[in-house]
């Protein structure tokens, strides 16, 4: 088991490796000519391409710790851990936030005619089309592998893309004479990231919060086809999409031994996760039926 746990955190950490060095490509080209045409809002979608490499690096230790086997502190493993990292995304992205909507409100006081050239668009094009493939490959590898740390980050590209957009369009608005969307944009891009990290927060707390993980009512009909349940309530579920713990009561015969009801309990566990792969832990608690 530990062994497939490995396996499955070494297949997540390729993939950061990889889209980190595409994000940090992407942010050096945007904040590189950003600076050197003063353009703002280019070198705000820089800087959130560079907090994208950033992400990358805080999956990449939350990764290290969620790969970690069970012991005696931590009798349910370490995958939370990387549910956990997935907030320091979060909170990466607001810091950018804030430091983009006071350069904005800067921008609006004191205006800078940014240099826009065709180089300017050729870039925005490229770092863009790098985007949408990071997000796309992203996010599908984040849900065959019910990783939280790759679907956040993929939100997190999702977001750059659509401010890569909003770039595009105010580097036409500004050659036709528009200056002042430059900082408007800059703002755009603040509260694109700000909606990406609200994302991101609410995902990870529906974990860390232990909302139902899966559906009780499809619990019920699993247990039901057992031979000898004769009712099944109690249901709760907790946990990560790839790491669902179960615990529920069952009723049987009140004249039911014990080793037979112990078998029930075991048949149970068996079919709850066949039925449901993500299932790694159920608890029973045999009743009789009154």
């Amino acid at each position: 088991m530990n062994t497939l746990i490995k396996e499955h955190y070494d297949r997540i950490r390729q993939v950061l490796i990889i889209v980190l060095v595409l994000n940090w490509l992407v942010a050096a080209a945007k904040i590189i000519y950003g600076l050197f045409t003063k353009c703002a809002s280019m070198t705000a979608d820089g800087l959130h391409s560079l907090s994208d490499g950033t992400s990358n690096i805080i999956g990449l230790i939350g990764i290290h710790f969620a790969c970690q086997p069970k012991d005696s502190d931590h009798p349910y493993g370490h995958k939370k851990y990387e549910t956990f990292f997935s907030l320091g995304i979060a909170a990466l992205l607001f810091l950018v936030c804030i430091e983009l909507l006071k350069e904005g409100i800067k921008r609006l006081s004191h205006p800078v005619a940014p240099q826009i050239d065709i180089i300017s668009f050729v870039i925005m094009l490229v770092t863009l089309t790098v985007n949408v493939w990071v997000m796309t490959y992203e996010r599908k590898r984040g849900d065959a592998l019910k990783s939280d740390i790759l679907v956040s980050d993929a939100l997190h590209t999702r977001a750059d893309i659509f401010t890569s957009l909003s770039v595009i369009i105010t580097l036409f608005a500004i050659k036709l004479g528009f200056v002042w969307l430059d900082a408007a944009a800059t703002l755009l891009i603040a509260c694109f990231i700000a909606y990406a990290a609200f994302e991101i927060i609410k995902d990870s707390s529906r974990i860390l919060c232990d909302t139902v993980a899966t559906d009780g009512g499809r619990i019920v009909d699993i247990v039901l086809t057992v031979k000898g349940v004769k009712a099944c309530h109690k249901i709760r579920t907790r946990g990560r999409p790839d790491d669902i713990y179960v615990d529920l009561h069952v009723q049987v015969n009140p004249d039911m031994h014990v080793d037979e009801a112990h078998k029930i309990s075991y048949a149970i566990e068996a079919a709850i996760k066949k039925a449901i792969p993500e299932v790694t832990d159920v608890v029973v608690h045999i009743e009789p039926l009154s």
